[in-house]
């Protein structure tokens, strides 16, 4: 039995576009860095930060800081990422009972 780099892995499923959204949104679920570094994987897997920095017009040292578990990111940064990435960001309400007073 082969043994796959689960890297290897990873990048191969994130290449798919429906996979890298559920991989997106479970990233967010567990936190903002989680999440950041989860936008660092699907651009890594789709092309590299190179690529990514090229199609944003963002500085690739800044991305990978922007993308890093300390990332500091300004909204429309990540929204730029994503869009370039081919994502869009959308909301869905929760559960009822949840909404704030």
């Amino acid at each position: 039995m082969a043994i796959v780099d689960y890297d290897e892995f990873l990048h191969e499923q994130l290449k798919d576009l429906e996979y890298a959204a559920g991989y997106l949104t479970a990233c967010l679920e567990e936190g903002e860095d989680v999440f950041l570094l989860g936008i660092r994987q699907v651009a890594k897997a789709t092309g590299g930060m190179k690529s990514l920095s090229e199609a944003t017009q963002l500085n690739r040292e800044s991305l990978y800081d922007m993308l890093s578990k300390t990332g500091n990111p300004l909204f429309s940064s990540v929204t730029t990422v994503l869009d370039k990435l081919g994502f869009e960001v959308t909301f869905t309400p929760k559960l009822q009972g949840t909404r704030a007073a």
